[in-house]
């Protein structure tokens, strides 16, 4: 396959004309390979043949999880089992795992393209990278790893959790850059200041963060905690892991998302249509290199728009605010976390760890806002009821719903050593 270099430089025409190239190698690679795909198209009434322009690809139709776990487990592999190097895979939490494989050149690939990640984002070869993303089946941190490795970085391999030894670590390592999830690199920064260490004096200058969405105003509250740089890394398993987006530490303005290796669109989730560029939808996305698992328009579930360049020539995607399966409708408002999250870091006093807990009183859903002080300067009573008033009346004010606001002193929200649990659904009880 045809190659550029560097391709985050290309011009907009090369990446156009080696996306086609490649979309027509992986449709047909799809078609050829996979019993699914093959049936799929043809109910469609659609042919590899059909695709001549890169948009052409809508003609196609929609990948589901539900597919994943239709096939499970190795239905959707386009390769003989025996040329799978690699099987990562959801938790399968909500029913059967996805399952997801790839070949010794999807690999090389991968830590390509997080090494390409890590390096926009400011990292260099002889830097050391500390991988709090949790290692095993979840892609984070493997997926790190090799992609650290390949730019050559010196990697600790912490994995999630043990946050004393994570301080421990940093302290007498020194690492420069962290890759973790949001949540649990502020869970780090109040352990360091428990253990009697500033963490803005920490050897950390940058954080690739990614595996759960995160705001501009939680972005803000780790830079100005820690004194780091705070760049988003986009990915999911289905579609290879972290590194299928990364955001440039030149302009910190979304996640650019590797054209030449994914091809992306944006539709109605509820019509399926493609929507322009600029436009909020959920994100679909389509390799263009997979060998073992290709997957062809991918419904992610991510709530996005699609961005014109700005620091690189390849398209960026917007901060995701929310999902369409995460989506609450609270008496008929549609209301993600992320816009609660938002709120309460309006509120002075109020730290980013927060809960939902969702019941139902009579036939009216009900949604509780569980915060936390910041401080123990913020943790007077008086204090906690005026930030939970002033949190209350933004929910009211910008989201257009009534929501019970507690606030709790410090420590009191359980903590993540992974992806953030932020909601819990007490509708069942």
């Amino acid at each position: 396959m045809a190659k550029l270099v560097p391709p985050e430089r290309a011009s907009r025409d090369e990446i156009r004309a080696l996306q086609l190239q490649r979309l027509q190698w992986s449709v047909r690679h799809a078609y050829r390979n996979v019993d699914h795909y093959r049936r799929s198209f043809d109910a469609h009434g659609v042919h590899p043949d059909d695709l001549r322009t890169p948009a052409d690809v809508a003609k196609f139709p929609f990948l589901t999880k539900q597919d994943f776990r239709d096939n499970y487990p190795f239905g959707l592999f386009a390769v003989p089992r025996e040329k799978v190097v690699r099987i990562h895979g959801s938790s399968g939490t909500t029913g059967r795992p996805t399952v997801v494989g790839y070949t010794a050149r999807d690999i090389e690939h991968w830590a390509e393209l997080v090494a390409r990640s890590i390096r926009v984002a400011g990292g260099r070869a002889g830097q050391i990278v500390h991988i709090a993303y949790g290692y095993g089946l979840f892609t984070g941190g493997l997926g790190a790893h090799y992609g650290a490795e390949r730019l050559g970085c010196t990697v600790i391999p912490m994995s999630g959790g043990q946050t004393e030894r994570q301080v421990q670590l940093i302290r007498d390592l020194r690492p420069d850059i962290i890759m973790v999830t949001p949540s649990y690199l502020l869970n780090i920064a109040e352990e360091m200041a428990k253990q009697g260490m500033d963490p803005r004096a920490s050897s950390l200058s940058i954080g690739i963060l990614g595996a759960e969405p995160w705001t501009e105003a939680m972005r803000g509250q780790v830079e100005s905690s820690l004194g780091i740089d705070a760049l988003d890394i986009y990915g999911l398993s289905e579609v290879m892991g972290p590194g299928v987006a990364s955001e440039c530490v030149a302009s910190k303005d979304g996640p650019v998302i590797w054209e030449d290796h994914f091809y992306p669109e944006i539709i109605d989730p509820d019509t399926g249509e493609v929507r322009a560029d600029g436009e909020e939808g959920e994100l679909v996305l389509t390799s263009l290199t997979k060998e073992a698992l290709p997957v062809i328009r991918y419904r992610t579930r991510d709530l996005t728009r699609l961005l014109p360049p700005s620091a690189c020539s390849m398209r960026r995607m917007a901060k995701v605010t929310g999902r369409t399966d995460d989506m609450l409708i609270i008496r008929g408002v549609n209301v993600f976390p992320s816009q609660i999250e938002e709120l309460i870091l309006r509120v002075p006093g109020l730290s980013a760890h927060y809960r939902l807990e969702l019941a139902r009183a009579g036939h009216l859903d009900t949604l509780t806002v569980h915060a936390e002080c910041a401080g123990e300067s913020a943790a007077a009573d008086d204090s906690r009821e005026r930030a939970a008033r002033e949190l209350a009346h933004h929910v009211k004010s910008c989201i257009g719903i009534s929501v019970a606001v507690h606030v709790h002193p410090p420590g009191a929200i359980e903590r993540s050593v992974g992806k953030a649990k932020r909601l819990t659904d007490r509708r069942g009880a």
